[in-house]
């Protein structure tokens, strides 16, 4: 039971940073997308959705996210 106790569904300033910044990146891609398809527009939001990912694993590796439970490996 305590290798529960751990056990939050993500709720930590690495997701919460990541999520923020991939939603953000979404949306400057569909408004690239509906604005006549400028290309630029929506790669460079789909480049923020990339750097979420980034973001949120270096976030992670210094500490700000979930903590693994006993017997797990990243």
């Amino acid at each position: 039971m305590s290798s529960h106790e751990k056990y939050h569904h993500g709720r930590t300033p690495a997701a919460w940073t990541a999520s923020t910044i991939a939603a953000i990146g979404a949306l400057i891609a569909t408004v690239g997308f509906f604005l006549n398809i400028n290309w630029v527009v929506v790669w460079v939001g789909l480049g923020i959705v990339l750097a979420a990912a980034v973001v949120g694993g270096v976030m992670v590796k210094m500490g700000y996210g979930q903590q693994l439970v006993e017997g797990e490996h990243h």
